[in-house]
């Protein structure tokens, strides 16, 4: 989702900027069952837009409940990944 934060995106866009990070997106495949689900629980909003090379295309943006979602994720992702690493440096 944060990669919605600034500008809509569609899935294609949004598949190659993801899988840049290859534990982030495993294939195309798995991405639209994910934003499916995003739309259904009011985190992301869609709309048609014309595209200039092919068919229409889809694209997503984050909702105001998903940008909530998204501050709320942000708070708690900086201190539970910094325990997490403390708990790995101390085991090792």
């Amino acid at each position: 989702m944060a990669y919605l934060r600034t500008e809509p995106s569609y899935g294609l866009e949004l598949a190659a900027r993801l899988g840049q990070h290859k534990t982030l997106l495993d294939s195309d495949g798995t991405l639209y069952p994910l934003l499916a689900r995003l739309r259904r629980a009011n985190l992301v909003e869609t709309e048609w837009r014309e595209s200039e090379s092919g068919p229409p295309r889809r694209y997503y943006h984050l909702s105001e409940q998903g940008r909530q979602a998204l501050a709320t994720f942000e708070a708690t992702w900086g201190p539970f990944n910094h325990d997490v690493q403390a708990v790995l440096e101390e085991t090792q």
